[in-house]
């Protein structure tokens, strides 16, 4: 898949089936539609194209207005929901930054100046709550009209529901506030995840965990930003990380502003997934995990982030997290050994 910032590039296709939206997530719902799109895309012989703004318009208007309360948590990362797009088959992404200029365009001109002139559309597929220009003042029925009068096909898919439950990005969001993972799970069709590259932080964790009874290489932690300041999900989690092994490692993760250390230190007040592996690699030394971009499924919530008054309190409060997520991990293993016992029988 091909990804530009903006559709001003020689190399986006002159012409295309597109769909527009936000796409945090990329849950069942999306994939449904990125589906349609791609067969519609083939049928008329153009290359599949979506359209998806960064930052996220409501996070455009809270900051502009000055109320952060109004803005979404954020399921994803960027990064993340381009990997999810290209896994969908799509052809090409166009990334439009959302800014005043965006924010201010008419309908009739986003339809002009963005969809015809821009990305010479021939097919547009939305969602059945698709509002579009200033004000949110163009719908589906307009257009529909323009498509009609410019020569491109519109058409609108409805809600796409499991087990009775319309899948949305809101859906999402409330199973990831409230750690109902599975559920997260049921609605992305695959685990929730976060992946990056990893960074250096302050290296605490080796000296906490040196300390802690039966441990002499610390609690080593492998660091990755969440740059969006409001993630969906936090607190304390059973993981899985991929990308530095053959097979994914089990661990134990803290997604969020880190309450139990100093605001002021390296990480600067900014959402951290740190990530302890339960057994590290010998062959990947101290440094081997630094510069990596690792994959990190967050399996079960333990707990929400806590506030802990001293480094023994914290080292302690690690050590009981790792034997938790080792808890998980076995009964996990359990329930699958049983689960194909019974699929045998």
């Amino acid at each position: 898949m091909q990804v530009f910032r903006g559709f001003r590039h020689p190399g986006v296709a002159p012409a295309c089936a597109l769909t527009i939206g936000n796409f945090d997530g990329v849950h069942r719902g999306h994939q449904a539609m990125l589906g349609l799109l791609n067969t519609e895309a083939r049928l008329r012989g153009l290359p599949s194209c979506v359209l998806t703004f960064e930052p996220h318009p409501r996070d455009y208007f809270a900051q502009l207005s000055k109320r952060p309360e109004l803005a979404p948590a954020r399921i994803g990362t960027l990064r993340d929901k381009l990997s999810a797009l290209a896994a969908s088959g799509v052809s090409q992404t166009i990334v439009l930054p959302f800014d005043a200029r965006l924010a201010s365009k008419t309908p009739e001109d986003f339809i002009r100046h963005v969809l015809i002139e821009g990305l010479g559309v021939r097919y547009v597929l939305v969602g059945d709550d698709f509002r579009f220009g200033a004000k949110r003042a163009g719908d589906y029925a307009m257009l529909d009209a323009a498509g009609e009068a410019n020569g491109f096909d519109v058409a609108r898919m409805n809600s796409y529901e499991v087990h009775g439950l319309r899948v949305s990005s809101s859906a999402v969001r409330e199973a990831l506030t409230e750690g109902r993972m599975s559920d997260v799970q049921t609605l992305l069709g695959r685990p929730y995840a976060i992946s990056g590259h990893v960074v250096h932080g302050r290296k605490l964790g080796r000296a906490l965990g040196a300390s802690a009874p039966g441990r002499h290489d610390g609690f080593r932690t492998l660091n990755l930003r969440f740059k969006h300041w409001k993630p969906a999900a936090s607190g304390i989690f059973a993981v899985l990380v991929h990308g530095l092994d053959a097979q994914p490692l089990p661990g134990v993760a803290n997604l969020g502003v880190r309450p139990s250390l100093d605001a002021n230190d390296v990480n600067a007040g900014r959402v951290l997934l740190e990530t302890h592996c339960l057994d590290w690699p010998a062959r990947l030394g101290e440094e081997g995990g630094y510069g990596k971009i690792v994959r990190v499924e967050l399996l079960h919530k333990l707990h929400d982030e806590l506030r802990y008054t001293s480094l023994e309190a914290l080292t302690a409060g690690i050590a009981k997290d790792g034997r938790d997520a080792r808890a998980f991990f076995a009964s996990a293993h359990a329930e699958t050994r049983r689960q194909t016992t019974r699929d045998r029988i």
